[in-house]
């Protein structure tokens, strides 16, 4: 079981009160996007609007005239309450990122997310996941008509009066999975990663299937391993575009790496030591990928991993 007292992954936690009855009432989302406590969570082409300096923060900015030129506010999204303020995430278009604060710039949340504050890293995911699912369902799925928001946001429903098809938000739940053999970790690679890489095992969970035999199948396709023991470990938002991370550790039944599905380019088994030198280079830390591997590591170290001069110094990737 996980342990409650344990922090929760970036993109986790009760960072933002989400207004769920608010939603339903359209005049309490026209009170809130007037108030002075408004903010809006901008992003431009699935970039979040970060301040650079004194150090890195999310931009949230009041509404003004200036930028409502920039907005759509009946497309605006009601993310809920965060900090004192009412956030809206907004979508922003043109061929150039606009210029809405001059000590901040539109980058890729990925990079960025282990540099923010977890509160503000949350907020972004949240916003970027909502832009994301409403960007798809621009259109019905049944019919093919214009689909029009409503709950602020949080429900695309078709304008065709025949149909009137309603689509909510939804998640693409992922296993990923740290295969151990006591003093070994499995980890693979996929050719697109930086050189050097290697990562936990993951794969999507498909119809009619469980974790537990998503997490089986996964790793026999991709390694040719076979395990048991399956633990569930932890969670993660993933909003890259739409994933829920699924965290587990399992038992090897079997150590011979076989061939695999092509998902990956290559696949090793890998010792403490080996991780401690820095070799492979294991992912980001503000993945739950990274924190299964430490969980492990720790459990049987002297030196925590996030102390090892091999890891510390690149602490956040891409």
């Amino acid at each position: 079981m996980p342990d409650p007292t344990r922090r929760a992954n970036i993109f986790a936690g009760p960072y933002v009160d989400r207004l769920t009855p608010r939603r339903q009432d359209p005049a309490a989302v026209a009170n809130a996007l007037a108030s002075a406590a408004a903010r809006i969570v901008p992003l431009w082409r699935s970039r979040s609007l970060i301040v650079r300096e004194p150090a890195p923060a999310a931009c949230l900015l009041p509404l003004t005239d200036a930028l409502r030129q920039h907005l759509h506010t009946e497309e605006l999204i009601l993310l809920g309450e965060f900090h004192g303020h009412v956030a809206f995430a907004a979508e922003l278009g043109g061929e150039q990122p606009p210029t809405l604060d001059a000590d901040a710039e539109f980058v890729d949340l990925r990079r960025a997310s282990g540099l923010l504050g977890r509160d503000e890293a949350g907020l972004l995911a949240y916003a970027r996941a909502m832009l994301s699912w409403r960007r798809r369902h621009r259109f019905c799925g049944f019919c093919g008509a214009a689909t029009r928001a409503e709950q602020a946001g949080h429900v695309m429903t078709c304008g065709a009066e025949s149909c009137g098809a309603q689509a909510f938000p939804r998640l693409d739940p992922a296993v990923i999975v740290l295969v151990t053999d006591g003093e070994r970790v499995l980890l693979g690679r996929q050719a697109s990663w930086p050189a050097g890489r290697f990562s936990t095992i993951a794969g999507f969970v498909e119809p009619g299937e469980s974790l537990e035999d998503a997490v089986l199948r996964e790793v026999l396709e991709e390694t040719g391993i076979s395990v048991t023991d399956v633990r569930y470990r932890s969670s993660q938002p993933w909003p890259f575009p739409a994933s829920l991370m699924l965290g587990f550790e399992a038992r090897a039944l079997t150590t011979e790496i076989g061939p695999g599905d092509g998902e990956l380019e290559a696949a090793r088994w890998v010792t403490r030591a080996e991780i401690a030198a820095g070799t492979p280079s294991l992912p980001p830390q503000q993945s739950v990928s990274f924190r299964l591997i430490e969980a492990w590591y720790n459990a049987g170290a002297e030196t925590p991993l996030a102390r090892e001069p091999a890891v510390s110094e690149s602490r956040f990737g891409r």
